[in-house]
């Protein structure tokens, strides 16, 4: 959970109450049994979510001479890494902070070369993709036929606009026995909280993947001076001064968030690997259920737009394309030998949270056997993943605390109802799940709590003597929580009831973490502060964990 922060006024309040209208006008003709089964959805999103057209009925083309203004304002991304392949993205959207993007609706034609110089001196693979009107102009190419393990660059070209150069890496052979991998993990980028620096250090750093675990941009509105940013040489439209909403409202936050200099630099820098978290929808909802009493299918409405706009604006594949309110977001990667990558999706098919969220006294409702943050089929396909594994590494890239978190060092402590500590039975299924799949080597990497910790994953969490069977490694915000503080004010109360947790610290960052087949070290990178730019990165501490030993201990 989050600290929402919501900007007042008439016309906000105005224009949200036009876009509640707007939602419950389509989601009335549609009862909730009806709007659940895949043709309800289909047909109650058709005013908003349309799928390009095939054959004689789809749009016209527009000649790309016609664009007249750069179209790589939202600049280009790599992502989810094959052996073979790559995924490559870009969205053409010459006035982004316009509905349309700036272009009429029509499809786009956009060439694109891979190559394995950043000169485009050697250049291996080239092809058109067509951006249609329906995805907001957005591109999504599987680069095929390319050799594993490799660095390559890449590139769109549209009319006489040539995009910036992005890199990305393939992923080592399966079979692989490769040394070492080198990832990095990321969340938490509220853009009215503050400057995107630590994005601009990543771009500088030597990893092969970005991992981001979620919170991607934030539903809450940000005002004319961008919050905590606080600009004195812009103003920012009125169209971001209200909460998200609709799949117009999510389109253009994401159009805002990547406009940002430093996050455009990282994803040019590395392929990432995505997941979401809550606020790429809405805080803390749990499958269909939301945080506020709206009606269910009023809802679905809404996770369908945002679903729609994420699937859009990230280096997802063709698999990741939504169905109205659904879409499949939990994958596997695997590289070589070394590391297998189970992308886990902890909000879409969640119970709702006991206690009614937030920090309770744990008891019956939250131990409740049936509880569940993965949902079965994404726990069995969890499962079944593990025991197929030839990996030295097993990782678990997710968005929320894994291990137990008590509040106070007392018998009356309180845990979160949001994290797997309100789902304690079904984190238990996932321990005795790799356990029994014989997982030596098992890493969670874990997002939105805008700390960094590193913890220990114990057999029983209530006895602190008991066997250590993983490891944990939180990344802090990006910008989430503003500047944040080395030692928060909970520092005391959290190290002493929880003596698996080896490290905490309140800044922004990210962190990096470096395998081979003897250990893996976490870096944990922070910056002073976020919201006024340039500050620089340092490591507030390392960590090593060794192949075959779990636990965390100094570097």
């Amino acid at each position: 959970m989050t600290d929402a922060q919501h900007s007042s006024g008439e016309g906000h309040m105005s224009r949200t109450h036009e876009h509640h209208q707007e939602l419950r006008e389509a989601a009335r003709h549609f009862g909730r049994r009806r709007f659940l089964t895949v043709t309800g959805a289909a047909a109650a999103l058709a005013f908003a979510t349309q799928l390009p057209a095939a054959g004689s009925a789809a749009a016209a083309e527009l000649d790309a001479r016609r664009v007249t203004e750069d179209p790589f304002t939202l600049g280009v991304a790599s992502g989810d890494p094959l052996p073979g392949s790559v995924l490559l993205w870009t969205r053409l959207a010459p006035r982004p902070f316009e509905p349309d993007g700036g272009l009429p609706d029509r499809r786009v034609t956009v060439h694109w070369e891979l190559a394995r110089d950043e000169r485009f001196r050697r250049t291996v693979r080239r092809g058109a993709a067509t951006a249609h009107a329906e995805f907001r102009h957005a591109v999504h190419v599987e680069a095929e036929h390319l050799e594993p393990g490799r660095e390559y660059f890449y590139r769109f070209r549209v009319g006489a606009w040539t995009s910036p150069v992005g890199r990305t890496r393939t992923a080592p052979a399966p079979g692989a026995h490769n040394a070492s991998l080198s990832l990095a993990a990321v969340s938490c980028q509220a853009y009215h909280d503050g400057h995107f620096t630590a994005h601009r250090h990543l771009a500088e750093e030597d990893v092969d993947v970005v991992f981001h675990l979620g919170d991607y941009l934030y539903e809450y509105a940000v005002n004319a001076t961008g919050g905590a940013r606080a600009y004195t040489d812009r103003v920012l439209p009125a169209v971001f001064n209200r909460e998200t909403l609709t799949l117009e409202d999510y389109r253009l936050r994401y159009a805002l968030y990547k406009t940002d200099p430093d996050l455009r630099a990282a994803h040019a820098a590395h392929p990432f690997v995505v997941t979401w978290d809550d606020h790429e929808t809405e805080n803390n909802y749990a499958g269909d259920t939301p945080e506020n009493t709206v009606p269910p299918e009023e809802f679905l409405l809404r996770r369908a737009a945002a679903y729609r706009a994420y699937w859009e604006h990230q280096p997802l594949r063709r698999p990741q394309l939504p169905d109205g309110p659904d879409m499949r977001l939990y994958r596997r990667l695997g590289f070589g030998r070394l590391a297998q990558f189970d992308i886990l999706d902890t909000r879409q098919y969640r119970s709702d949270q006991a206690y009614g969220d937030g920090w309770q006294v744990p008891g019956p409702e939250s131990e409740d056997p049936s509880r569940t943050l993965t949902g079965a089929t994404q726990e069995r396909w969890l499962l079944d993943g593990w025991r197929r594994s030839r990996a030295r590494w097993n990782l678990l890239p997710q968005q929320v605390v894994f291990a137990e978190r008590r509040d106070r060092p007392t018998a009356d402590f309180k845990l979160s109802m949001d994290s797997w500590d309100g789902y304690p039975a079904s984190r238990q299924r996932i321990l005795a799940g790799a356990e029994a799949a014989g997982v030596e080597n098992l890493m969670v990497l874990t997002g939105d709590v805008h700390v960094s910790y590193g913890l220990d994953l114990k057999a029983d969490f209530r006895d602190p003597s008991s066997r250590t069977v993983g490891t944990e490694v939180v990344t802090t915000s990006i910008s989430s929580g503003k500047d944040g503080a080395d030692r928060p004010s909970n520092y005391d109360k959290l190290t002493q009831a929880n003596p698996h947790l080896r490290f905490f610290n309140g800044r922004r960052g990210y962190v990096k973490v470096s395998l081979d087949r003897e250990s893996a070290r976490a870096d944990f990178r922070t910056v002073p502060y976020v919201t006024t730019p340039g500050a620089p990165v340092t490591t507030a501490a390392s960590f090593v964990t060794e192949a075959g030993n779990p636990g965390l201990t100094p570097a």
